[in-house]
């Protein structure tokens, strides 16, 4: 199971892999001191620091079995703001015995979870949501001042994340089964739906919060329990999160995190009979390494993994309304979600128009620290995140590409870099190839709807993609032509919890939200009744 997990023993680079990293790196200093709040913080962070402990949000234990725990050892891992580099709080840094046994805890409550009425469920589920809600402001700032964002696009997240619990609250109680038509008159045919079983769930560091309630939410409405290993970047909103569902009364050992040493906890939860399922969000480096390791016990594997989006600007588009969803769909996160437009495809005629709009959308983009007022673009995650942009963009313009905005590091400084469009890409280049996660914006021409279609498909990636066109026939076409689990048509927010998100090819397997994404939590068992005319 070692190899398995192999490139989990560093941090998460710019395209949600992971990456070996010196043991002398920040993920892995390990302190032996009790978690403690780090006192090395700006005024404003320590401020906002001080507001999440006074609400008993800001914690930095692992929550095993309904009790809040310090990794075995001692060892903690500091948690650092990348709008200014200093350090958040210490956080417990677990491992495998930890993790064997947050497995046992919810091993142990799903005996009585998964026999829960689904209405019960859903009351718990619904509580969960309405305390989200009610922390909206403080959990948005705990996401700004850990993952970098705007605090106005965490606010988003807390929404988002927490229409996920509301949806499973609703969704628990039509859990469906089936009678089927048996071909034999004494027989009576029934397909009952069931709970996996116990869940564990690798969350990344990019939505902190709703990359763990998509997946929260419908285990926990199906009657599964759930093991969470959130990214050691980003784990305290994961463990405010767990907070609120004790306060909501979720039963112990029904949600548990462990987060640390990812190698100890990603063997030990790909190593134990009692995890039925692992679902995953990263990079497919890491989602193909997990289906291997998970076959040693044929466990179920949910991945939403890669992507590199085609956003498809035709001739007939609304230019207004293409800049407008290009932007949102490229920058939002600063580039960093799986779902941002990779590689800009426009249509020759209107080439240079659209480059030109485009520019003029970016320019005056204001980077800063995500509570400044007016920020719409705070920095990347981290080092690495900032040299994959530069490498990409290096590449690119040794190959003749041209950069009309940006293209360098911000003047703050850190991780921050700059909004960048690029033109006169093509697809053989690296930033055509790679995911950037970075607010890198690469215009290539096409000439007609026959090659966007094959430029866009010219991938192994099949997560996001988008299309802009006012001829509703070509639509249609193209939709039905992209080889992609996501279209935005005239449109660059497409994520919702209603709807399935999920990509084909090898950005992943399985969906997550809608009743979907239920399924993916539930075992299909079919019941045979004999003998049914007889007394």
């Amino acid at each position: 199971m070692t190899l398995a997990f192999a490139a989990l023993t560093l941090r998460l680079s710019p395209m949600g892999s992971w990456k070996l990293i010196p043991r002398c790196s920040l993920l892995l200093s390990m302190q032996t001191t009790t978690p403690s709040f780090s006192r090395q913080m700006s005024m404003d962070a320590k401020s906002v620091a001080s507001q999440l402990n006074s609400s008993g949000l800001l914690r930095t234990q692992g929550l095993v079995g309904g009790k809040w725990s310090d990794a075995y050892n001692g060892k903690t891992i500091k948690v650092y703001n990348p709008a200014t580099g200093e350090s958040i709080a210490d956080i417990a840094c677990m491992g495998g015995r930890e993790t064997n046994d947050a497995i046992s805890s919810a091993y142990d409550a799903y005996q009585s979870w998964s026999k829960t009425t689904a209405a019960e469920r859903g009351k718990l589920l619904r509580k969960w949501y309405d305390l989200l809600m009610a922390h909206k402001e403080e959990l948005a700032k705990l996401i700004t001042l850990e993952q970098g964002k705007p605090l106005k696009e965490s606010i988003a997240e807390v929404n988002y994340g927490a229409s996920f619990i509301e949806f499973s609250a609703e969704e628990a109680r039509r859990v469906y089964g089936d009678i089927i038509p048996a071909p034999l008159s004494d027989r009576r045919l029934f397909v009952l739906k069931q709970p996996v079983g116990v869940v564990g769930a690798i969350t990344p560091w990019n939505f902190p919060l709703a990359m763990i309630t998509r997946k929260v939410g419908p285990a926990l409405a199906c009657g599964c329990t759930v093991v969470v290993k959130p990214s050691e970047l980003t784990p305290l909103t994961a463990l405010a999160s767990a907070e609120l569902a004790i306060q909501a009364g979720i039963p112990a050992g029904v949600v548990n995190v462990v987060m640390g040493n990812a190698p100890e906890i990603g063997d030990a939860i790909l190593a134990s009979p009692q995890v039925r399922k692992i679902t995953f969000t990263g990079s497919t480096a890491v989602g193909k390494k997990l289906m291997a390791g998970a076959a040693g016990t044929v466990k179920r594997v949910s991945l939403e993994l890669g992507g590199n989006a085609p956003c498809i600007i035709f001739d007939d588009a609304d230019l207004d309304v293409a800049v407008k969803g290009t932007v949102a769909a490229k920058f939002r996160a600063s580039g960093q979600t799986c779902v941002c437009a990779n590689r800009i495809l426009v249509q020759e005629g209107i080439y240079e128009k659209f480059a030109t709009l485009l520019l003029d959308a970016v320019k005056d983009m204001k980077v800063g620290d995500g509570f400044s007022e007016g920020v719409v673009q705070g920095p990347l995650i981290n080092e690495a995140a900032v040299q994959k942009v530069e490498s990409l963009l290096h590449d690119a313009i040794s190959k003749g590409a041209k950069v009309i905005q940006g293209g360098k590091r911000h003047s703050l400084g850190l991780t921050f870099y700059e909004p960048t469009v690029v033109t006169d890409v093509n697809n053989e280049m690296r930033i055509s190839r790679e995911e950037v996660f970075g607010p890198v914006a690469p215009l290539l021409r096409f000439k007609t709807e026959e090659e966007a279609i094959k430029i866009a498909n010219d991938t192994n990636a099949g997560l996001g993609s988008y299309i802009f066109t006012n001829n509703v026939q070509r639509s249609w076409r193209v939709a039905e032509a992209l080889e992609y689990g996501l279209v935005g048509v005239n449109e660059g927010i497409i994520s919702t919890e209603v709807v399935p998100f999920g990509g084909v090819k090898q950005s992943g397997l399985g969906r997550e939200g809608s009743k979907y994404g239920m399924d993916e939590y539930l075992e299909i068992k079919y019941v045979c009744l004999g003998n049914m005319n007889k007394d």
